[in-house]
């Protein structure tokens, strides 16, 4: 019995989506033979070689199951219990990971501050990053952390990242980026994965998969190997130590391999920008925000968001504010189900 929707009416989110076939094609000859566990195997070794190429310096890498992991512990290994992390309101370590990196960090606190876009704003960071600095009587601000791209769809450029870096390094913070859609801002950008992670002042990296082709691996990307040792003890005591990880590592290899990871990100970006240009000419609809990647708000009226949900169309309505739908493409979106929605969007609205 089927347990899933057609895909084609489904933009609720990218993590919908399934897996690239040239990922199940990696697990499938992974499975073949013996490997070492526990991440002793060649193949875990051939991604950690990948993204050393890819991010252009060496780097550790950390096999995880799911982002909520890898950003949980990534704070964890950069804060001190008595610490805070200063993050945007809307960002996920805020809003979606039910006390995740709370729980991790053994009780550091998630200072959420306020930007446009879901980007952090500098002015704010930078009064932020020295609040209280030094005072027992509170916590200590320890770490920033951006999301890339952010939860409404909107890209860092390279300059507001390095801004966001300087004035980290100036207060002696340390830098996280959660990349659950960091190959979507890559492709949109058109910058080297080097120059918007390290060279920007990026201490770990989240490294997004599974949102972009991947079954059930994400990863930590380590470009201060001095936190190596720690975040190793830490995934572990986690749960997050796989001991047959060459199925998890299969999967970022292939992802990996001859760019897929890119083109998946640029098909699902594209995808959202085919929409939005939809969406603007028809009369009534309200485009909210930026949409860089995969990610788009508008505002529609009652009667197209209940017809559309009478359609069978699946995407989250009213979460935010009456009237306020999100639609997200991602890499399995075709022109046709993009072409389907833009129809029924403009046959409510007549």
């Amino acid at each position: 019995m089927s347990v899933t929707t057609p895909t084609a009416r489904i933009f609720s989110s990218d993590n919908t989506a399934g897996a690239s076939p040239e990922i199940v094609d990696a697990v499938t000859r992974a499975a073949a033979g013996q490997a070492q566990p526990y991440g002793a195997d060649s193949i875990t070794g051939d991604v950690r070689r990948r993204l050393c190429e890819i991010f252009e310096c060496d780097v550790d890498v950390l096999i995880v199951s799911t982002g909520s992991a890898a950003n949980a512990l990534s704070l964890a290994a950069l804060t001190p219990p008595w610490g805070s992390v200063l993050c945007h309101r809307d960002s996920h370590i805020n809003n979606d990971e039910c006390g995740a990196p709370e729980f991790y960090t053994a009780g550091a606190k998630l200072v959420p501050l306020g930007g446009d876009d879901a980007k952090i704003d500098p002015d704010e960071l930078r009064a932020a990053a020295r609040h209280k600095a030094g005072d027992v009587h509170s916590v200590e601000p320890s770490v920033v952390s951006v999301t890339q791209a952010t939860e409404t769809g909107a890209v860092y450029t390279l300059d507001e990242i390095r801004t966001l870096g300087s004035i980290a390094e100036e207060a002696g913070l340390r830098l996280h980026m959660d990349g659950a859609r960091f190959a979507g801002a890559v492709a949109a950008l058109g910058r080297t994965p080097a120059e918007l992670t390290w060279q920007a002042g990026v201490d770990l990296l989240s490294f997004g998969a599974t949102k972009n082709g991947t079954m059930t691996a994400d990863a930590i990307v380590v470009f201060d190997r001095s936190l190596t040792a720690e975040l190793a003890f830490r995934a572990k005591r986690a749960g997050q130590l796989a001991a047959k990880m060459r199925f998890h590592a299969a999967q970022l290899d292939a992802y990996l391999a001859d760019g897929l990871w890119l083109r998946n990100a640029a098909h699902a970006n594209a995808m959202a920008a085919r929409l939005q240009e939809g969406l603007k000419a028809i009369p009534g609809i309200g485009l909210l925000g930026a949409a860089d990647a995969n990610i788009l708000f508008c505002r529609l009226p009652q009667q197209v968001t209940d017809g559309l949900l009478a359609d069978g169309y699946v995407f989250y309505h009213d979460r935010w504010e009456p009237g306020v739908v999100r639609f997200v493409t991602s890499f399995a979106t075709t022109e046709q189900d993009v072409d389907g929605l833009l129809h029924a969007v403009r046959r409510h609205s007549a």
